[in-house]
């Protein structure tokens, strides 16, 4: 089953480069993205067996993120027919009036989508520290193209900042194994195999285990866009792609909370979680305090929804840090923070389709424009704030009580006044775009909205909703033992 996963993507990524046709290279996308998804599902059913001595294997942390890249993957590869279609029509129209014409970049563009799925769920089934490094370090290089997509001048600025930053961050996380290698020194075995450190965590030297946590908390806390790490995040997600943003938002960022939450797990072994909390918890509250600045007076809706994705990476590594019951809130929530942001990050691209601009003060009039995107972009801002009965609530509120039933009175005002901050900063801009007459520069000659533009918005939307009326036995199982490995419930 593993091998299914990471061969389905990876053979995905090699017959777009040397398949013709743009049709063709559209269809192995969707194809090989509902392949994947199956197999993900199937091992819901059926465990998938471990490999190469147990550095390739699914615990319940990793199946967790690996079926939210799934799902928000199929969503993307669906959405991105449609969008690569758009994209064309638009090149050939360029190429006659003169301009110069190439299928070079979908064929790039698609080639590194499938690349990305197949780094991403390396990421999710490696147990070994190094190979989750690597893992981690290739899903920048195939992902930086895909934010080059439009190759303009912002692209290439965004591409080169998230180039440059990820990979301090990366070197960081590179050096935190090292140090986590040297507090393992002398025991056997010495690889760093996540179940071997755990069992050895009571003899680990604590000093350089201490020291390698905080290098990796650094180094994937970059990856996750944790404040003041998150430089890279606005630009990258603001001047991608709609449908890159709603992966990297989405997916990439749990990638490299699943790398810090695997250092986690050595500590606690360790006795370290008392050194651990309250940096995450920390981080957790320097990252929703930065985004509540960010988000007020913000005039770019793409740069406003990743100022809430560095919000909402902090919620989840706050949730981590106060531990408890919080733990199981942390992941709920990057499941339905995934879910929600990636549906707005799609509508974006929607809006932005019609309305050519990304600056809020030009858009208004979406409810009544296109109707559907209009419904849907609400219906994700209450989702995305944490209204009930978005999934949102439930996670947000989880982590709430647990704050209270610890007496951590101070922590939970300050992460109740940040939610409240935000959703003020966040309700003017998303209203005023929905609502309001149609602005008269706009011309009434554009076509309907195709089903790729809405149903992958719309599917995500109904997930993140259901999860917040009813959490399915499986789920919530899964949940609980991943919260359990963590310290949590």
């Amino acid at each position: 089953m593993i091998w299914a996963m990471l061969l389905i993507p990876t053979v995905a990524a090699v017959l777009s480069l040397i398949v013709p046709g743009i049709f063709f290279r559209r269809m192995i996308l969707v194809l090989s993205a509902a392949a994947h998804f199956a197999v993900v599902l199937s091992v819901w059913v059926s465990p998938a067996e471990p490999l190469l001595g147990g550095w390739l294997m699914l615990d319940q942390t990793g199946l967790l993120f690996l079926t939210i890249t799934s799902i928000l993957f199929l969503a993307c590869a669906v959405y991105a027919a449609g969008y690569l279609a758009k994209e064309l029509k638009q090149k050939k129209q360029d190429y006659e009036e003169g301009l110069f014409f190439t299928n070079a970049p979908e064929t790039v563009f698609c080639a590194c989508l499938s690349a990305f799925l197949a780094a991403m769920t390396l990421v999710t089934v490696s147990q070994h520290l190094g190979l989750l490094w690597v893992a981690m370090e290739t899903t920048t290089l195939v992902s930086a193209p895909l934010i080059y997509f439009h190759r303009h001048r912002r692209s290439l600025e965004a591409t080169w900042k998230y180039l440059l930053i990820c990979s301090v961050g990366i070197a960081f996380a590179l050096l935190g194994n090292f140090l986590l290698a040297i507090a393992a020194s002398g025991q056997a075995p010495a690889a760093l195999s996540l179940n071997a450190l755990i069992k050895l965590g009571p003899s680990l030297n604590q000093p350089w285990l201490k020291a390698a946590f905080l290098f990796l908390l650094v180094g994937y806390g970059t990856k996750m866009g944790l404040a003041p790490l998150h430089t890279w995040l606005p630009d990258a997600h603001s001047e991608s792609p709609s449908v890159i943003s709603a992966l990297l938002s989405g997916a990439l960022l749990n990638c490299a909370f699943l790398g810090i939450l695997r250092s986690y797990q050595i500590c606690l072994s360790a006795g370290l979680g008392s050194f651990c909390r309250p940096l995450l918890i920390l981080f957790g509250l320097v990252s929703m305090a930065w985004a509540a600045v960010f988000i007020f007076g913000q005039t770019d809706f793409k740069r406003m929804l990743a100022y809430s994705s560095v919000e909402h990476v902090g919620i989840m590594a706050l949730g981590i840090g106060t531990g408890g019951a919080a733990a199981f809130g942390s992941l709920l929530h990057a499941a339905n923070h995934s879910l929600t942001k990636a549906m707005l990050f799609l509508l974006a691209g929607n809006i932005l389709a019609v309305y050519k601009t990304k600056s809020m003060a030009q858009v208004s009039g979406v409810l009544q424009k296109i109707p559907v995107t209009g419904v849907l972009w609400i219906a994700g801002f209450l989702a995305i704030t944490g209204i009930p009965p978005f999934g949102l609530f439930l996670s947000e509120f989880t982590i709430a009580k647990s704050m209270f039933e610890q007496d951590r009175f101070g922590i939970a005002a300050a992460y109740l006044s940040l939610l409240a901050l935000i959703f003020t900063g966040m309700a003017p801009a998303f209203l005023r775009m929905a609502h309001g007459s149609r602005p008269d520069s706009l011309p009434d000659n554009s076509q309907p909205q195709t089903a790729f533009a809405v149903v992958s918005p719309l599917g995500l939307g109904v997930l993140t909703l259901l999860l917040g009326l009813f959490l399915p036995a499986p789920i919530s199982k899964t949940l609980y033992e991943a919260a359990a490995a963590l310290g949590g419930v």
